[in-house]
């Protein structure tokens, strides 16, 4: 087949998103099909040969190891030549409508919110992963919760905009602790668990800087499971258990800053709870083909669902890949199963 990856894009997960898509690129490759990597935001600005000639351009090696920071997206921005306000890169469409299908190595709200989804759709481009509306539905984190609060367990939470205005008055009448994250981002970016006064105030200074529309989610002790879903069946679990602090940007991409045990050492009571937990949010959502439910666990077994993830990492530390090698899906066979079933969506949602 003659394949698209689409891959980094304007989000503060572009670097996570540039490894996923050089990994899938090159097992696709090795699988036999014509493979073009193409970055969304840059598009084909300043490539001299043809738009055909990127099914041959070699993986950059440098897109395959995440940094330790996220990009500065100002910088990034600032550095394409092309200076309009489109988020998608000259020629990336053009390429898109010739391929059989793309492949969406995106995270982030520039490919998990629905927008390129909609965008190939009228294209009639057959893409990976879920269709346009629950992709939309999935990225944002209070609807998500609202959509599936009486079925699944899930901590309490608000939303709220916080501005240099509200900042004192949200650090002070705010219940500690408290977890603070982006309504609409992953990769635990803009993500902070605040016990105290000075940490909350922190956290919150972070959010504005991240466009001010907040979750405020109860903190919740126990252990961090999260649970793949493939082809509409739960993978086994994974634990993630950070060397230090908590599951952040830092500890989820440099190998080694994160004990990853699957299968999850956890009662199969537990296990059960936590599969049916993550496909009742795939099916309410409306999800297909993929994706990754996160959970808390408390030390009775109640899984606390806190989000899912469309578009899930295939970077050389995520978490997918790991469960479905537990089932003996290796890489290859993994973004292979992904590209038929996708396939087979699209053709349902015609």
């Amino acid at each position: 087949m003659k394949i698209v990856v689409l891959a980094g894009g304007l989000s503060p997960e572009r670097n996570v998103s540039l490894s996923s898509g050089a990994m899938v690129c090159q097992a696709l490759r090795d699988r036999g099909h014509q493979v073009a990597l193409v970055d969304l935001f840059f598009g084909l600005e300043g490539m001299t040969g043809a738009p055909e000639d990127l099914y041959d351009q070699p993986v950059p090696e440098s897109f395959k190891k995440v940094s330790p920071q996220a990009p500065d997206l100002k910088q990034v921005r600032a550095s394409r030549k092309d200076q309009s306000p489109s988020a998608i890169g000259p020629g990336v469409l053009e390429l898109c409508a010739g391929a059989d299908i793309v492949y969406l190595a995106l995270h982030g709200a520039c490919g998990e919110d629905g927008r390129i989804q909609a965008a190939l759709d009228l294209l009639g481009v057959p893409y990976t992963g879920s269709g346009c509306l629950a992709s939309a539905i999935a990225m944002d984190k209070d609807l998500t919760k609202r959509l599936v609060a009486d079925k699944v367990t899930t901590p309490r939470w608000q939303v709220v905009r916080v501005s240099e205005e509200n900042l004192e008055e949200l650090v002070e009448k705010t219940e500690l602790p408290v977890v603070v994250k982006p309504i609409d981002s992953g990769s635990s970016i803009g993500v902070y668990i605040a016990h105290t006064r000075p940490e909350l105030h922190k956290a919150l200074e972070g959010s504005i800087a991240l466009g001010g529309r907040t979750v405020l989610e109860q903190y919740i002790q126990g252990r961090e499971i999260q649970v793949a879903l493939l082809d509409g069946k739960a993978l086994p679990s994974i634990e993630i258990i950070p060397k230090e602090g908590f599951y952040d940007y830092e500890n989820k991409y440099q190998p080694g800053a994160a004990l990853e045990v699957c299968p999850a050492e956890i009662p199969a009571e537990w296990e059960k709870r936590l599969g049916e937990a993550a496909l009742e949010v795939f099916r309410i959502v409306g999800l297909s083909v993929y994706a990754r439910a996160d959970f808390i666990v408390t030390e009775d077994g109640t899984p606390y669902f806190l989000e899912i993830n469309t578009l899930p990492g295939m970077t050389p530390t995520s978490l997918v890949p790991q469960e479905a090698a537990v089932v003996g899906i290796d890489y290859g066979t993994l973004c292979e199963t992904i590209i038929q079933k996708s396939l087979e969506a699209r053709k349902e949602e015609q």
